[in-house]
């Protein structure tokens, strides 16, 4: 994690609140995508895409090599990954929880 030399207008947890507050207020994945984009690097949002893509792999309990395979995601971001959902703070669980049952689908079709 970056460490500021001088005070921050805000501190961390209120900046990371603020961040929080605008990837909520997003309606769509189109909107979310836009917001995506703007906010991140094009290796930062590859690393987030590569890690929210062998979530179902690791919660099936496929092999970390076969996962490798199937998404070309080095194994080291595979047992990250594996390590979050399990001893994690649920963020993985809840969103997949969630994208299973169709919560994304809801908001997609809205556009």
């Amino acid at each position: 994690m970056k460490r500021r030399t001088l005070d921050p207008e805000a501190s961390p947890d209120t900046a990371e609140t603020g961040l929080c507050k605008a990837l909520l207020a997003m309606r769509d994945v189109p909107e979310m995508r836009a917001l995506l984009h703007d906010l991140c690097t094009p290796a930062e949002l590859e690393s987030l895409v590569d890690r929210w893509s062998v979530v179902p792999h690791v919660l099936k309990g496929t092999p970390y090599r076969e996962i490798h395979a199937h998404t070309a995601v080095s194994i080291t971001t595979i047992g990250r990954v594996a390590r979050f959902l399990n001893q994690g703070n649920g963020g993985y669980l809840k969103a997949a929880a969630r994208v299973q049952r169709g919560g994304a689908a809801r908001r997609e079709r809205r556009t």
